[in-house]
């Protein structure tokens, strides 16, 4: 989920709006407080409601079955790119005696950043291949926390009779969240290992591998925004599937070659407010003679090279770097230096007290929170009016899928009391688009540009890392079918046109056949 700055970014307007404060919404997640860090789409994960406080269901329903939807928790860095290439920049900026006081910390905070990547994973069971990319313990600890209130709030659903079904991407982070979410079901209820299927999901063994043909992978409703040929039509595909792929080239198509898509991002980079805030940024970090050599002949920097670690067992480890990512300007150094400071939030562990913080003032790191959370919308959330919800239309098989999955509980033909499924923050985005949540998933005219002052649209309230969507469904002795959502654990209304859909006009369980009407589900 990170988007890399060209050479100037969108202008940051310091205004922060709140989402509409209508009887509807009071109750929803506010867009980012004062207390934000703004790490958008890479902020850690935080439960945003606690189990005492949600509504009781009403008399006479009890819980029947319960689906997922994650993202997986909080990783390291993709791979050796912005640390390197920073990196390369320090140690000329090292030999010139171009650092300030404060500059000098950051090569030392930067080899300890490569090296808390290189071996992020070294020896956790559960972890196939260590290495950039993979969870960090805050993300091992997220999805555990998870699983331990999911049975804490629904204690009497995940007996020793409940089948449950665990699904993801396949990707390694999806799956590994999925081994670490289920693992701790079983230590807390040792007699659901029996019960989850399929079983590759119940060992954290790295031997232990779900796939297609055990049911434990689905990528066209886990995977769907990067369907290809390769992948994905060695068999025959059903209807829906097929729709699915479609739908998924349509939006790849979008990304790519869309005009409308490709100016709007054109005109986010080309704001000059980027320069000023890239000054404010390496002036505390690199003598001003220094910085405005930046992008001449000889200053430009790429993570070229290597970076060299020695394990706990005592074995050189070496990873190399691309050369693909390139600081050539004061703003890309800055963009830089923001992207670490993202995701160290997510790495305390692993960083062992090294504080990124430092280096990235509050308001500069709203600057390029705000440039990255429009390229996201544009990308990957409701984009413009004009779109015609293609950025959206990919998530419409898992959605049909939710709502299956209750259908199959109605129809008393649901072999499980649970489904979990466990993706990405580009499957989260589309899906909550779909659903319309939080009144802040309105696209905006193509006339209009995204910041924080026209769209409530927010990446660390939409997705953050470990970000979910759950329901909750209830039945009485009479078959009635409720259902209540809840969004990164907080209890979270549908969209408004569907509030005649309420079991009581302030609740927020929803008769699931209304609902079911309400989003025009076949």
């Amino acid at each position: 989920m990170n988007i890399l700055f060209k050479t100037t970014v969108l202008a940051a307007s310091l205004l922060l709006v709140a989402c509409n404060n209508n009887d509807d919404q009071n109750i929803q997640t506010a867009a980012p407080t004062n207390s934000s860090k703004y790490y958008q789409t890479k902020t850690p994960y935080q439960p945003q409601q606690e189990i005492k406080n949600y509504e009781q269901a009403p008399n006479g329903f009890q819980p029947v079955f319960t689906e997922l939807v994650a993202r997986h928790g909080s990783r390291g860095l993709s791979s050796l790119k912005y640390d390197l290439a920073l990196y390369n920049l320090w140690k000329q900026a090292k030999a010139e005696n171009a650092l300030t006081p404060l500059g000098e910390q950051l090569g030392a905070d930067l080899e300890a950043m490569m090296k808390a990547n290189i071996l992020l994973g070294y020896g956790v069971e559960g972890i196939r291949q260590y290495g950039y990319g993979n969870e960090t313990m805050t993300g091992i600890l997220e999805h555990r926390g998870i699983a331990d209130r999911l049975l804490q709030r629904l204690p009497s659903l995940l007996n020793s009779q409940a089948s449950i079904l665990v699904q993801s991407s396949g990707v390694d982070r999806a799956v590994d969240s999925a081994k670490f979410f289920t693992a701790e079901l079983i230590q807390q209820q040792p007699q659901l290992k029996d019960k989850i299927v399929p079983t590759s999901y119940t060992n954290l063994s790295s031997a232990s591998v779900p796939s297609v043909e055990d049911g434990g992978v689905d990528r066209f409703k886990l995977y769907f925004h990067s369907l290809n040929a390769d992948e994905d039509l060695t068999q025959p595909l059903s209807p829906n599937q097929q729709k699915i792929y479609d739908a998924s080239q349509a939006y790849q198509d979008f990304e790519e070659n869309n005009k409308d898509l490709a100016q709007k991002l054109d005109e986010l980079s080309k704001n000059t407010a980027a320069e000023k805030t890239a000054q404010i940024v390496l002036n505390m970090i690199f003598k001003a003679d220094f910085i405005k050599k930046l992008g001449t002949t000889g200053y430009s920097f790429s993570n070229t090279g290597s970076f060299t670690v020695t394990s706990p067992k005592g074995e050189q480890i070496i990873e190399k770097g691309k050369g693909k990512n390139t600081i050539a300007s004061a703003v890309d150094a800055a963009a830089y230096i923001y992207e670490l400071y993202a995701i160290s939030g997510g790495m305390k562990d692993e960083l062992k007290g090294i504080d990124f913080d430092k280096y990235m003032p509050l308001d500069a790191a709203k600057f390029y929170a705000e440039f990255n959370d429009a390229n996201d919308f544009y990308e990957k959330g409701p984009s413009f009016t004009e779109s015609n919800q293609v950025t959206s239309e990919i998530a419409q098989g898992l959605k049909q899928d939710l709502f299956q999955q209750v259908d199959a509980v109605v129809n008393k033909a649901q072999p499980y009391k649970a489904v979990l499924r466990f993706a990405h923050a580009e499957i989260i985005i589309p899906l909550a688009t779909s659903l319309d949540l939080h009144n802040m998933m309105q696209p905006l005219p193509l006339r209009q540009t995204y910041n924080y002052s026209t769209s409530a649209w927010r990446g660390e309230v939409v997705s953050p890392m470990a970000a979910n969507v759950q329901w909750d469904i209830y039945q009485n002795s009479q078959g009635n079918t409720l259902v209540k959502m809840l969004y990164n654990e907080k209890e979270t209304l549908f969209k408004s046109v569907c509030n005649y859909a309420r079991y009581t006009p302030t609740s927020f369980y929803y008769d699931y056949i209304k609902l079911k009407q309400c989003y025009q589900m076949q």
